[in-house]
């Protein structure tokens, strides 16, 4: 299974080396330099605009018709938010980036759909918020006052909902661990502040006294969603998602993993395969540049990396 996981495209391989493999940090790294210039984020770098965007717009491509049928078919991928987002997660140096003014060029030419609000300054989706702060740290930005907005913006039962402009009082699990993303990347750049240090701990407390899947009030799983492991990720949460952000908050803080992670941690064991991978359950519609994974059905590259150094993170701690 590890040969098969190293016969990849550099953005994934990397991380198989660094996380699965041992290898020594000169090769891990070399490999990762090698996604600007190879691969997935050549390719992705080379569909970039003149303008900083990708596909002419903010969050959806500037030919998306809000009243047409695509609006029923599903979110595009293709534009400037979910490039930044693959570009980041794959590893791709921020430096390469910062040479083509990224970052000044947005400033300059991009709005959000919403409003028509400013890119760097974020909107009222918590999700989107929390993507602009990642984006935002990983190329360098000053993002603290988006980053203390969702201090301000946390539901009183301790998580986010994007739907709060519309009246939710009620956390989601979706938004919550997106906002988690944003608020632990802003963390690891900044070192964050005494409030959203504090945001970040109830936003965990909030999935870890559900057990990352069951709801508060009746113990029942939330929605089928919690097991149907997907990749890319997008904004879809899943105990596998949510397991890899708990993984890498633990090892950012120096924490153990939290006991109540238990029950999810052996959904995501119950769905390896006996050649050690897991399968593609598929992941929300819509256009995307190409394809970076396995169709549905077919063993997932990407699941396997997160799940497999999921259960090695998890094993480790509760055995030592």
């Amino acid at each position: 299974m590890l040969d098969w996981l190293l016969d990849s495209d550099p953005a994934i391989r990397w991380r198989v080396e660094r996380d699965l493999a041992g290898a020594p940090d000169v090769v891990w790294r070399s490999t990762r330099a090698r996604v600007a210039t190879e691969g997935f984020g050549a390719r992705l770098l080379a569909l970039q605009d003149d303008d900083g965007q990708w596909a002419g717009g903010a969050f959806f491509p500037a030919d998306f018709d809000f009243d047409g049928p695509e609006r029923d078919t599903g979110q595009p991928w293709t534009a400037t938010t979910w490039s930044l987002n693959s570009l980041r997660e794959w590893g791709l140096d921020p430096s390469v980036l910062q040479e083509r003014r990224t970052a000044e060029l947005l400033a300059t030419n991009s709005r959000w759909e919403y409003d028509d609000l400013p890119y760097w300054g974020g909107e009222v989706d918590c999700c989107i918020n929390a993507w602009t702060v990642a984006n935002g740290v990983w190329l360098g930005l000053d993002v603290a006052e988006l980053a203390r907005w969702f201090v301000e913006h946390r539901l009183p039962d301790g998580g986010w909902n994007c739907e709060w402009v519309e009246g939710s009082t009620r956390s989601s699990f979706h938004s919550t661990l997106n906002a988690l993303k944003g608020l632990l990347a802003f963390e690891v750049a900044t070192g964050g502040t005494a409030a959203t240090r504090a945001a970040r701990r109830a936003g965990e407390e909030y999935l870890l006294q559900r057990s990352l899947f069951r709801r508060l009030s009746t113990g029942q799983p939330v929605a089928p969603w919690v097991t149907e492991f997907g990749h890319p990720f997008r904004w879809r949460y899943s105990v596998l998602n949510a397991a890899d952000y708990f993984r890498d908050a633990a090892l950012t803080d120096g924490r153990a993993p939290d006991p109540r992670m238990a029950e999810a941690i052996e959904l995501i064991r119950a769905q390896r395969r006996d050649d050690g991978t897991w399968l593609q359950a598929g992941r929300p519609p819509g256009r995307e540049w190409f394809e970076v994974d396995a169709g549905v059905g077919e063993p997932s590259k990407w699941l396997t990396l997160y799940a497999t150094r999921v259960l090695a993170w998890w094993d480790a701690a509760r055995s030592s």
